[in-house]
């Protein structure tokens, strides 16, 4: 999508003002003050950012107008909500707000839904292609999974294909400057806005694995590369691509 041909809810994307970090925080302090025409002007130059974000939606047959209204919602509460003592970017703490915000509407108005059970059958069987894959050093074929779960391959089948449009969690969402924003930061059981210092601190905790580390999960969990796969591709046993991977999860799970 290109911004200079694009009007969403009669605003031309091209014309949109784009703001520097500094101006973003003193906007924020005149808002917080009471000030709404500072409030007026911080949500219209962050404009651009909403449509960054709802990019990533469009494939779901959703109106790019309704996404964007209800993605401005999620930014003016972001806004409302900021602490300028904690020192975050502010997409860092807006995007996650944006994106909670969507996937409300999404979900509230989506008259498909995939019910708990189905859900974990899909979950537990992902889990046992990941085990299979170590221990036959090849992946599994789905018969193989639903005899290990003791299940007829049709349910298998059938739950896998319910939870639709996989997407990896280190894949990224939204950069700026560096500053990325990446799927995992936005899991979560429930979409709690005061989660937000959670998602940040596993962003953080990332960044603390080495590059080796970080070069493992990105092809395992952004390329979809089996351990095999990306023992291939580094140069190492499959051994010591599983332990290196087993050993960044728990660093992760350390940090938070």
């Amino acid at each position: 999508m290109h911004v200079n041909k694009v009007e969403i809810c009669g605003v031309n994307t091209a014309k949109l003002k784009v703001l520097k970090e500094k101006e973003k925080i003193e906007l924020i302090k005149k808002m917080q003050a009471g000030d709404q025409k500072a409030r007026e002007e911080l949500i219209n130059g962050n404009l651009r950012l909403v449509l960054s974000v709802i990019q990533r939606f469009t494939n779901r047959g959703e109106n790019l107008d309704d996404l964007f209204q209800v993605g401005c919602i999620g930014l003016i509460k972001a806004f409302d909500n900021f602490d300028i003592t904690q020192n975050v970017r502010t997409s860092t703490y807006c995007v996650p707000m944006i994106i909670g915000e969507i996937r409300r509407y999404l979900r509230d108005n989506n008259s498909v839904r995939v019910s708990r059970s189905l859900k974990d059958t899909a979950y537990k069987a992902m889990q046992v292609k990941e085990r299979l894959t170590v221990e036959l050093d090849h992946e599994p074929t789905l018969e193989q999974i639903a005899r290990e779960m003791q299940l007829p391959k049709e349910d298998v089948v059938m739950a896998l294909e319910a939870i639709v449009d996989p997407v990896s969690l280190y894949e990224p969402v939204y950069s700026d400057g560096g500053d990325t924003i990446y799927v995992m930061d936005q899991v979560s059981d429930h979409h709690d806005d005061s989660d937000w210092l959670g998602e940040i601190s596993m962003k953080e905790a990332i960044k603390k694995l080495n590059d080796r580390e970080k070069k493992i999960l990105s092809l395992r969990f952004l390329n979809g590369k089996t351990q095999v796969e990306v023992a291939k591709e580094i140069g190492i046993s499959q051994a010591q691509v599983s332990r290196l991977e087993k050993s960044a999860l728990e660093q992760i799970k350390r940090q938070l």
